[in-house]
């Protein structure tokens, strides 16, 4: 199966990074995979599309275990980022949970019918980044067994981590790198060959994917400062991804702080700091298959 990604973003350089957030999202991540799994019949077939590293599938798979064993499909189309999701399932698993890898682009011809049909999928992050995105939301539903779950976790709160005033530049920053950073989402989307847009809400999507009893709640990530090391260290790729991606956009004052924030050698190097900190708020949109 063709494994490239539509976004252009190369995913296999971000492996590190992505596992340094999916540590800090653990705790919260696993409350929301037992929330999930909770109903589910007995033995269930639960997929992970767009696994990424394993942020979430590894909290799958011990909900799965707690439930009495089951299946954990993983689906991701990077190869570098499945076979690490993979691994850290299979010993999170501990031969309770089998799992099942898969490379897999989901705009691909009938990628997903190798499950057979799926109780649970759980999706976070992927759907947007796909041309269409209904179209990704209604492959996922023929995916499902009648009366089987779709989780998309998407949208919710900007993720703050910097102060107001950092000491280095103007203030409000981080508000500005927000700002510039939907206007390279908007910009990414309209360069993906056969972008369609989605000018709806997460749950009128489902719904027009023919899902009904849908419902949405969210969850919260919360480091407060004085942070481990961890948090700081999750600040600075953060920080390096949104220079990355908002530079052109940002005023050359605000690149040059960014600058400053990300040399190790310079008094506000944001992996120093004592005032960075996460908190954020996901939410995950639920529907069922009639």
């Amino acid at each position: 199966m063709p494994h490239h990604t539509h976004d252009g973003i190369d995913w296999s350089a971000r492996l590190h990074a992505m596992r340094r957030y999916g540590s800090l999202q653990a705790e919260a991540l696993t409350s929301v995979a037992r929330r999930l799994v909770a109903p589910l019949p007995d033995s269930p077939v639960v997929m992970d599309v767009g696994c990424g590293a394993g942020s979430m599938s590894v909290p799958l798979v011990s909900a799965l275990r707690e439930h009495g064993g089951g299946v954990l499909v993983l689906v991701d189309a990077t190869p570098e980022l499945l076979d690490a999701a993979c691994a850290a399932a299979r010993i999170e698993g501990d031969g309770v949970v089998t799992v099942k890898p898969v490379l897999a682009d989901l705009t691909a011809e009938d990628p997903l019918s190798f499950a057979g049909p799926v109780e649970l999928i759980w999706g976070s992050r992927v759907i947007h980044h796909l041309p269409d995105q209904l179209r990704g939301v209604k492959r996922l539903v023929e995916a499902l067994a009648p009366g089987g779950w779709l989780a998309l976790a998407e949208g919710g709160l900007e993720t703050r981590f910097l102060p107001w005033d950092l000491g280095v530049g103007s203030p409000g920053l981080q508000d500005r790198m927000a700002a510039a950073r939907a206007s390279w989402f908007t910009a990414m989307r309209e360069n993906m060959t056969g972008s369609v847009r989605l000018p709806v809400g997460w749950n009128v999507a489902l719904a027009d994917a023919g899902l009904g009893e849908i419902s949405a709640f969210s969850f919260v990530v919360d480091h407060p400062a004085p942070a481990k090391q961890l948090v700081r260290d999750w600040a600075v790729d953060r920080l390096t991804w949104l220079s990355e991606v908002t530079g052109p956009h940002l005023h050359p004052s605000d690149r040059d702080a960014l600058r400053r924030l990300l040399n190790p050698s310079d008094s506000e190097y944001a992996g120093a700091r004592e005032d960075v900190f996460l908190l954020e708020t996901d939410t995950v949109h639920v529907g069922r298959r009639r």
